[in-house]
């Protein structure tokens, strides 16, 4: 290198080739340029090969090469040096924003032409398919971040996110089909109320359970109905306009409540009525709404009913309640399994586990024990547990046996226990004896005498400090 730091080849170069060569390497650069399409510009790659361009000629474009110098062309093999790709392009399978409205927007209009085309025709079959693809698709391209929570409270509601995606259940709010497969829903723990999850900030009633829990009592009256007018012409829910002509919306009386409901809210759904039930016996169902119906259905079982108190004579005209009197005996077989070893290892009460009420009292009753009545299958299922009790008491456990009575009217018989069908209690001192001594003997009880003069003979006793 020669002193100034200039390069003696390159200005040996130039000064041999001058000015003509520049000319030739901007005629061979135009040429390259030519061959390989510029990638930002996107109005050379819409034109035909034989086109050209506005505003540029053909001199300008392609100039000619001075005679004897090679043609700077390869057609067999062109040169790429990665001018040719699109680096502005977007990476396959890769989508934005702008494509996720596109897709709600293409599953709105899938869901007119569904609409439109006529029921169950191929087309609509098609197009059903075409819009379960584009709503995986767009659960695919929602944000992660973004998922529904698995648990939402809701105006006492406890809602519980599904992850069933075969079942197909309706939306009680919005009265349309979840399709689990690709929509999101929810369910109450407590009232089992089930909704789309973009229809759970629409939800205005609160959850049944609730009232269920504050207030357990059933309207007894039958179908208490007050009439439209008392409901400002509205429904007894939601308040939407109703009438009796289905103008602007039908009007649907619930046999429970004696109110009028829109057809959201009042879905014609059947259940049995308990005030037809303790008043008439009569078990058919009857039309209710949909918040009726939750409530009965959790009230089914509770019992709430105390029947000899609204109905005394139902029992004098239905004979299937008289076998309901064997939870007397088992209410006196109690005592037994409560101080029985045995008995409480292998918990025999729980045989009523789904009655419960039926070893703390003999008059409550639900719903459901009166249906079972009807159908006759707890007078089947309480003379079973009776026979097992009574089995335990009378012949598998010593015990339970020495707590047994002996008739002290007649001195005679076998060992007597509350229970038996032959036997009568005192109400004072509960002694049993057979019933027909006990009723033919005027006398006081044996048991209950004898205690008396044991209470008298302590109080005439004097103390020992008195005696000092």
């Amino acid at each position: 290198m020669k002193p100034g730091g200039e390069q003696p080849g390159i200005l040996h170069h130039l000064g041999r080739r001058g000015w003509w060569g520049a000319m030739e390497y901007d005629e061979k650069l135009a040429r390259f340029r030519q061959v390989h399409l510029n990638p930002f510009n996107k109005q050379q790659h819409e034109q035909g090969a034989g086109e050209e361009a506005p505003g540029i000629t053909s001199q300008a474009r392609l100039p000619e090469l001075p005679p004897g110098e090679p043609e700077f062309r390869c057609p067999e093999r062109v040169m790429d040096l990665g001018l040719s790709e699109d680096h502005f392009a977007r990476p396959v399978g890769l989508f934005l924003a702008s494509d996720v409205q596109q897709l709600r927007q293409a599953i709105q209009e899938c869901k007119q032409v569904i609409l439109d085309l006529p029921e169950h025709s191929e087309k609509q079959k098609d197009a059903v398919v075409r819009l379960i693809h584009l709503r995986l698709k767009l659960q695919e391209l929602k944000d992660p971040n973004e998922d529904e929570p698995n648990i939402r409270v809701l105006l006492e509601h406890r809602f519980y996110k599904e992850k069933s995606k075969s079942v197909k259940q309706t939306c009680d709010k919005c009265n349309t089909v979840i399709w689990g497969l690709i929509q999101t829903w929810y369910t109450c723990t407590g009232c089992y109320y089930r909704c789309h999850s973009k229809c759970l900030n629409l939800i205005s009633k609160p959850c049944v359970r609730s009232k269920v829990s504050h207030q357990a009592e059933y309207e007894l009256n039958i179908c208490p109905e007050a009439g439209l007018d008392s409901q400002d012409y509205r429904c007894a829910e939601c308040r939407a306009p109703i009438s009796l002509r289905g103008v602007p919306s039908e009007a649907r009386q619930c046999d429970y409540t004696g109110q009028y409901y829109c057809s959201h809210c009042h879905w014609n759904d059947l259940a049995v009525i308990p005030a037809r039930v303790v008043h008439n016996w009569d078990f058919e169902p009857r039309k209710v709404s949909r918040g009726s119906m939750r409530y009965l259905a959790l009230m089914m079982s509770r019992p709430v009913l105390r029947l000899r108190e609204i109905n005394p004579l139902l029992f004098n005209y239905v004979e299937e309640l008289v076998e309901i009197r064997l939870r007397q005996d088992i209410l006196l077989m109690k005592p037994y399994f409560i101080t029985c070893r045995e008995a409480m290892a292998a918990r025999l009460l729980l045989q009523l586990q789904d009655r419960q009420h039926f070893v703390e009292n003999d008059e409550m009753y639900s719903v459901q024990d009166l249906l079972d009545t009807h159908t006759g299958r707890l007078g089947c299922s309480l003379a079973e547990t009776h026979t097992l009790f009574a089995k335990h008491i009378k012949l598998d456990c010593e015990r339970c046996q020495a707590k047994g009575f002996v008739c002290e009217l007649c001195r005679e018989g076998d060992v007597l226990f509350p229970f038996d069908s032959h036997t009568s209690v005192c109400a004072d001192c509960s002694a049993v004896f057979h019933r027909d001594c006990y009723y033919d003997n005027s006398t006081t009880c044996p048991r209950c005498a004898r205690l008396t003069l044991r209470k008298q003979s302590l109080f005439r006793e004097p103390g020992p400090d008195l005696d000092a």
